[in-house]
């Protein structure tokens, strides 16, 4: 049974978790947002959807509770419910003070949109945030997005991870390259706890670290044991998830689709695979591949 998030919770004496109030079947309950600090300018991670009035209500009532305003917005990556929010949240804090909004560089298309918004700064890897109570340090962590980013927490040896790990369920991912070597980058990091863009917090992150691994390296496996089961046959991106997502619900083999095609393309790099038009087909069969 999937944990039910109450809309605000202080996860420690630095956090406080904060829902975006726009739940979904790929947002889950809905996108986490966190204010970090414990002076009276903090950090907010991330602003969920547009147009979403209870969370611009739960975000200033925190805010007001707890006596503080917004130094800095941190955006984890351009999609819309991480993203959508920032010129809400913009517009209901700026009597109070102006927070600098953030994000690493991605395509100029969604950096443009971004910058229609609010004027907005870019993020370098390994940069530091300090405000009192916290200090937060960028890690870029492509493959979800190009621009992703996550937050390592200092004073609690924690991690904002985004949507590189989910509380449940898996992530998809534009480049399965860059993502595989994320994920690698984040586990020797070995965060005690991982506060995801997603979900409950992962209370025991790194078997979920290898589990992710591991499940891609699995999933690939999948795939070349299809096509090479049968290698005269061509098979589309549906007719492979078809095959190896069996537990999966039917509402979700779209996104299961897109992960299986950056799969098929990095096989392709590597000439395990061939593509012709639409349909997919094993190349000579590597010896070691399965």
């Amino acid at each position: 049974m999937a944990a039910v998030l109450p809309p605000v919770t202080r996860l420690s004496s630095r956090i406080i978790r904060i829902l975006g109030c726009n739940p979904g079947r790929m947002t889950l309950q809905g996108t986490n947002t966190y204010v970090i600090g414990t002076g009276k300018r903090r950090v907010l991670l991330d602003t969920g959807d547009p147009n979403v009035p209870q969370y611009i209500t739960n975000l200033h009532d925190v805010l007001k509770k707890e006596g503080v305003n917004l130094e800095h917005i941190i955006i984890t990556h351009w999609h819309h419910d991480h993203i959508g929010g920032v010129k809400d949240v913009m517009d209901s804090v700026k009597n109070d003070y102006t927070p600098e909004v953030w994000k690493f560089k991605g395509s100029s298309e969604c950096d443009t949109e971004l910058e229609e918004l609010v004027p907005f700064s870019f993020l370098k890897d390994e940069q530091e945030f300090a405000v009192e109570g916290a200090t937060l340090k960028v890690i870029h962590t492509p493959g979800h997005t190009s621009d992703h980013i996550i937050l390592c927490l200092k004073e609690e040896d924690v991690m904002f991870s985004g949507d590189c790990i989910l509380g449940e369920g898996t992530a998809v991912f534009e480049d399965l390259h860059d993502y595989m070597s994320s994920l690698q980058r984040i586990l020797q990091l070995k965060p005690k706890i991982i506060y995801p863009g997603h979900g409950p917090s992962v209370e025991d992150p790194l078997p979920k670290i290898q589990y992710y691994i591991d499940h891609r390296n699995q999933r690939e496996k999948q795939i070349l044991e299809v096509l090479y089961g049968d290698p005269q046959k061509s098979f589309s991106e549906m007719d492979i998830v078809k095959i190896i997502y069996k537990d999966t619900h039917e509402s979700l083999y779209a996104a299961a689709a897109y992960n299986v095609s950056h799969h098929l393309s990095k096989l392709q790099k590597e000439n395990k695979v061939v593509k012709n038009g639409e349909q997919w087909q094993s190349a000579t069969k590597p010896q070691a591949s399965l």
